[in-house]
């Protein structure tokens, strides 16, 4: 594969990153006698390093974000088009991009009729919390405001996201939080935490009216949920959970955030993870997938009702949502966006993420059969993960150094998969797949067959 950058150029560029670069989620000490992994190059499923050495990318990006597959020109000559006919402008304006795509993105979505334009998952997700709040000032007095959020879950790096969030480790020394933020139980069924319940999907939601009823009703303003949870250990939902879920938010006058940052645009083979359940959000949060990676863009999306709830009376200086996002006003990231929808429309690639994940999820399931390592296989389309014990009986984790000798062991072999990291302490034990949208039965039998091989080479 041709590099950009000049081999003898290499160790430069190398050293750069060394002296300067501050790189997310990496602890630096090793990096003083190992050198930075540079990733130069990628084209459909593969990317190549600084040394050539290809590699066949599980992950997509590293973080669930490239669904439609490396060096798409079309995107990249959509961005550039756009680019020099105007590249930015505030958002308090609009733009050919973002109308347009607005306009599309809703179509995908039936129930939900406004997007708001911002640049992270995070920043998404903080808008929601900010209209929930200012929700409460309007009409409820200040009193209905807290959020809930569920174990496990994730849903952002900022302070008050990090308030929302469900993995202890991440958010270990980052407080103190910001106040009104309440944790409601997980619902994985494989570390069922209710089992003298008849039906676990029931017991899971009814664990959220138990929350709400001890806080007090008329203080809880919004639930905020993964519909698949994704870095706490890619938990599906139980069925019938997600349809309690609904009946409590609607009982309770509880609004309803779905955090699609992860799920989002295909990945799980519809282009949304809540449209696998029949539930109808208030407030739909997406990033990641969205364009890609071309383009930084995210979006909060509601139903004209919450729209609504901030222009009912045009007369009070403070009525409406007083929040600007600066990197939400390029239009780069529309642009993008737009493209990508029409690759996966044109390509037919949530058919395929449906036939794929059907075939990831089976030949995990025959990896378990020969691994006993393996306690538990889950996912839904090309998101999907394996849970590592010690013990099936017990389901004791693997010691979580022993899961990431798994990873750098298929890292070697030339696949790139990734692993619950950082999250909660004890359960790092978690094999995280993510490949694009793109991914062939070739794609999906190589990286399973890099697991089985560093499941027989870690664990015997």
């Amino acid at each position: 594969m041709n590099r950009s950058v000049p081999f003898n150029d290499m160790a430069r560029i190398i050293e750069a990153d060394r002296a300067h670069v501050w790189h997310h989620l990496l602890q630096h000490k090793s990096l003083e006698t190992v050198d930075p992994r540079i990733i130069v190059e990628g084209k459909g499923m593969r990317v190549w390093d600084a040394a050539g050495k290809e590699h066949l990318d599980a992950v997509s990006g590293g973080v669930w974000t490239v669904n439609v597959g490396y060096g798409r020109e079309s995107i990249a000559n959509a961005v550039r088009d756009q680019l020099v006919k105007l590249n930015y402008f505030a958002q308090s304006a609009g733009s050919i991009p973002g109308s347009l795509f607005a306009e599309k993105l809703i179509e995908k979505m039936p129930g939900m009729s406004r997007v708001y334009y911002n640049n992270s998952g995070t920043e998404a997700n903080e808008k929601v919390f900010k209209m929930v709040r200012q929700i409460a000032a309007k009409r409820h007095g200040g009193r209905k405001h807290k959020i809930l959020y569920r174990e496990r879950d994730y849903h952002g790096t900022s302070i008050t996201t990090l308030s929302a969030c469900g993995q202890p480790q991440r958010a270990e020394q980052y407080g103190p939080f910001t106040p009104g933020f309440v944790e409601v139980p997980h619902c994985l069924e494989y570390r069922n935490q209710f089992p003298d319940a008849e039906d676990y999907g029931l017991a899971a939601a009814n664990a959220i009216e138990e929350v709400i009823l001890r806080e007090g009703p008329d203080t809880v303003g919004a639930l905020c949920l993964e519909p698949i949870t994704a870095g706490g250990g890619v938990i599906v939902p139980p069925a019938g959970y997600w349809n309690r879920v609904q009946e409590i938010c609607t009982k309770y006058d509880v609004l309803l955030h779905i955090d699609e940052v992860v799920c989002g645009v295909g990945r799980t083979g519809t282009w949304f993870g809540y449209q696998h359940y029949g539930v109808k959000p208030d407030f739909v949060t997406m990033a990641k997938g969205v364009a890609s990676g071309y383009a930084a863009i995210a979006c909060t999306v509601t139903t004209e009702a919450v729209f609504e709830m901030f222009k009912d009376d045009a007369g009070d200086p403070l009525n409406y949502f007083r929040d600007i996002s600066t990197f939400g006003g390029c239009t780069a990231g529309p642009a993008a966006a737009l493209e990508n929808m029409r690759i996966i429309e044109d390509e037919g690639l949530l058919d395929n993420t449906d036939a794929m994940g059907g075939r990831l999820m089976g030949n995990l399931s025959d990896l378990a059969e020969r691994h006993a390592v393996i306690g538990d296989v889950r996912g839904k389309g090309l998101f999907c993960g394996a849970e590592l014990v010690s013990d099936r009986v017990t389901k004791e984790p693997v010691d979580e150094k022993q899961a990431q000798a798994v990873v750098a062991d298929c890292m070697a072999q030339g696949v790139i998969i990734g692993v619950t990291n950082r999250s909660l302490a004890g359960f790092n034990n978690t094999l995280c797949l993510s490949p694009a949208l793109i991914a062939t039965p070739d794609d999906i039998d190589q990286i399973t067959d890099a697991i089985d091989n560093a499941l027989t080479r870690v664990f015997g």
